[in-house]
């Protein structure tokens, strides 16, 4: 069984992704925060670690595929699925929030914050806490990414990302173009000018 795969994103759903490997397809179930992760960049080709779950359904069985960004992910979910009452699918829900947040709320036997995790109620935090405090250790050496706030956009230039979006340029894409644009004339007050100069600046770099 496979641990890792890389392939061409072709499908996104709320919960998961289907990658194209060589024309085989797989659906992987995503946690939300790698979910979001993945959301944050465009880029067609995706690495993700695999945890596979075989799952026997009458005489038959079926492979789930559970995909995070990283190995260390991958681990905890493992310690969160160590828990006799937290299930892969409860597991995978929970993961909403990045998991050095989870770990120290479990290093801190916090069942307040762990209640608000998505399919988490009062006895699997109670479990949780149980079975995993003084043993995250290494998960709480993860220094989650700071989100870095996002500068307002003036008027004008929500009104060129619009543009922008409806000619089917991606949203990061266009947000950095309209960024670029600003940095190099400042003085732009106009979305009818931002556009132009935008134009201007990629007909110079074609």
């Amino acid at each position: 069984m496979f641990s890792r795969i890389t392939g061409t994103l072709v499908e996104r759903r709320d919960s998961s992704v289907m990658l194209d490997t060589g024309g085989l397809a797989y659906e992987i179930l995503l946690p939300p925060c790698v979910s979001d992760k993945l959301r944050d960049g465009d880029a067609s080709t995706v690495t993700l670690e695999i945890f596979p779950v075989f799952t026997l359904e009458g005489n038959s069985g079926r492979f789930t595929f559970f995909g995070f960004t990283n190995a260390i992910e991958r681990e905890f979910f493992e310690a969160l699925i160590s828990v006799a009452s937290i299930g892969p699918r409860t597991a995978a829900r929970a993961f909403a929030v990045p998991m050095g947040r989870i770990a120290r709320a479990i290093d801190a036997g916090d069942h307040a914050f762990l209640r608000t995790l998505p399919g988490i109620g009062q006895q699997k935090a109670r479990d949780i806490v149980a079975k995993l405090q003084g043993k995250v250790a290494r998960f709480l050496l993860i220094r989650d990414a700071e989100p870095r706030p996002a500068e307002p956009m003036p008027d004008f230039a929500e009104e060129a990302l619009a543009v922008l979006l409806q000619l089917e340029y991606k949203r990061s894409e266009a947000q950095e173009m309209i960024a670029q644009t600003l940095q190099r004339a400042p003085r732009i007050a106009d979305t009818e000018t931002l556009l132009a100069e935008i134009y201007r600046q990629q007909r110079t770099s074609a």
